[in-house]
This record gives structure tokens, C-alpha cells and sequence, in this order.
């Protein structure tokens, strides 16, 4: 069976997240922003595997969920409130998250 998400609601400063394998996760929305993958927030490697990070500032609409999208059959693409929507949460690395 492939991992999916059946339900995900926000509740509070909080994202839910039902799975298809009956677990559910539970995420804060800062520690979600923080985690965001993409380059401009997490740093991207070149091409002898070194991580650039680059200095990322939050603002406090920064850890505001606006909204999200489906992608594709394998990611979630959430919206913040600061105008911040590059991340792509795949739904192994929700998993991930949710484990810590």
C-alpha cells in the first residue's frame, strides 16, 4: 500500500495528518516551517555534495498556514501567510517529522 494521507485539518497552531495506514501525525506550525525543504530554506548541495545554507529570517505571519495543495500522488505543498510556498513536503518525509 502506498503511503497517503486520507484527512489533514488544521487545528489551532497545529496540522493533522490521518494516513491511509490508520497512524496520524501531528505537527506545530513552526516546527513545520522550520523543517521546509526546499533551497531557499534548507540550502541545496553543489556539485561536491557541500550544503550552502542560506540565512533564513521568519516573521511571525511566517509560521501562519494559509493553506496547501496535493502533489501529484506524493507531496503536500503547504502556504504561509508571508507568502512562502516553494516547500515540498513528501509524504515519507511528513513520516519523518512526525517521528521526532
Amino acid at each position: 500500500m502506498r503511503l497517503e494521507p486520507t484527512n489533514i485539518q488544521l487545528i489551532g497552531s497545529e496540522l493533522a495528518i490521518q494516513w491511509n495506514d490508520g497512524q496520524e501525525s501531528y505537527f506545530g506550525l513552526e516546527m513545520l516551517r522550520r523543517a521546509c525543504p526546499c533551497a531557499a530554506c534548507g540550502g541545496e548541495r553543489d556539485v561536491l555534495g557541500n550544503i550552502s545554507r542560506p540565512n533564513v529570517s521568519y516573521t511571525e505571519t511566517s509560521f501562519e498556514l494559509a493553506g496547501w495543495e496535493f502533489i501529484g500522488g506524493y507531496a503536500v505543498q503547504p502556504r504561509w501567510k508571508d507568502g512562502h510556498s516553494t516547500g515540498l513536503y513528501s509524504f515519507q518525509y511528513l513520516r519523518r517529522l512526525a517521528a521526532v
